[in-house]
């Protein structure tokens, strides 16, 4: 019988009326702006307001989910008599998933009756939300939550992020560069090809000058190691840059003929890491 849920967390990037459709229920990671004691989830604040107070100089920081929200909404569902597979903001980055995972265990022991899944997606932003999209798919195809889960495990180290920035002030602030490198690199236009490794973990791979020449390796990227180019999947994430979005969607459906699964706002638990003008290419890969 085909009665779960599949369960996220905002970390994903995916909007909520797209979740909503999909039939996924998520809850929110929260931030707030340098000493200020106001708490936001991304619900709660415009991603243009966001984007526009750290352009202003404020410094966002990022809480994860902890394991009793989990809990509390776990529940909700069990009661109803229904199973959940959560599929989770890598641990790599965040300890959201562990927080998860132990509300998953604690409830087993309540509810022995209903299956409580998850599966350490090792993934972020939009990379996380194309495992919760093929899921649904799969959901939707009458797959089990077990054969769900089973093929999200075959595919997740397959789903690669390939990102850059725009200002590296921002990675500065998290201490993923020294100043003298911001500096440096700002000053020369140097633009950072970063992805996530098999770990979750961000890695910085390669420098290029000038925001086109980054731009073009995201397409190389996606032509030299997409698994399927013409057919996908791949999305798109960004902060606040809508027009380069749309832009490298058109690049890639003129060069491979692929269309997009969605384009996604990098929500503020990314973007207060990442920083405005982000661009990101999410795919499934013969390797991240």
């Amino acid at each position: 019988m085909n009665n779960y849920v599949i369960y996220t967390d905002s970390a994903c990037d995916v909007k909520p009326e797209l979740l909503s459709e999909w039939g996924v229920k998520y809850s929110c990671l929260t931030f707030h702006f340098n000493d200020a004691p106001t708490e936001y989830s991304n619900d709660d604040m415009d991603i243009n307001t966001f984007y526009d107070k750290m352009r202003a100089g404020g410094i966002a920081k990022t809480s994860a989910v902890n394991s009793e929200t989990f809990a509390s909404e776990f529940e909700k569902i069990l009661a109803e008599g229904k199973d959940i597979l959560y599929i989770g903001f890598s641990s790599g980055l965040s300890t959201t998933y562990n927080s998860g995972h132990v509300a998953a265990e604690q409830l087993k022991e309540k509810y022995p009756e209903r299956k409580i899944l998850t599966v350490d997606t090792l993934a972020g932003s939009a990379g996380e939300g194309l495992l919760v999209c093929l899921a649904a798919k799969k959901q939707k195809e009458g797959a089990s939550i077990e054969e769900t889960a089973e093929y999200i495990e075959s595919i997740k180290l397959n789903i690669c992020h390939w990102v850059t920035v725009d200002d590296l002030v921002y990675l500065k602030r998290g201490g993923r560069i020294s100043p003298t490198v911001a500096f440096v690199g700002n000053t020369l236009g140097i633009k950072p090809l970063i992805k996530v490794d098999n770990e979750g973990h961000l890695d910085n791979v390669a420098k290029v000058r000038g925001r086109k020449n980054a731009f073009n390796t995201l397409i190389n990227k996606y032509s030299e190691t997409a698994i399927d180019p013409k057919n996908g999947p791949v999305v798109i994430s960004h902060s606040d840059c809508l027009d380069e979005a749309e832009a490298l969607a058109k690049a890639l459906k003129d060069k491979h003929g692929v269309d997009v699964e969605f384009i996604s706002d990098i929500g503020p638990v990314i973007g207060a890491h990442t920083g405005p003008g982000t661009l990101v290419i999410f795919f499934l890969g013969k390797e991240r």
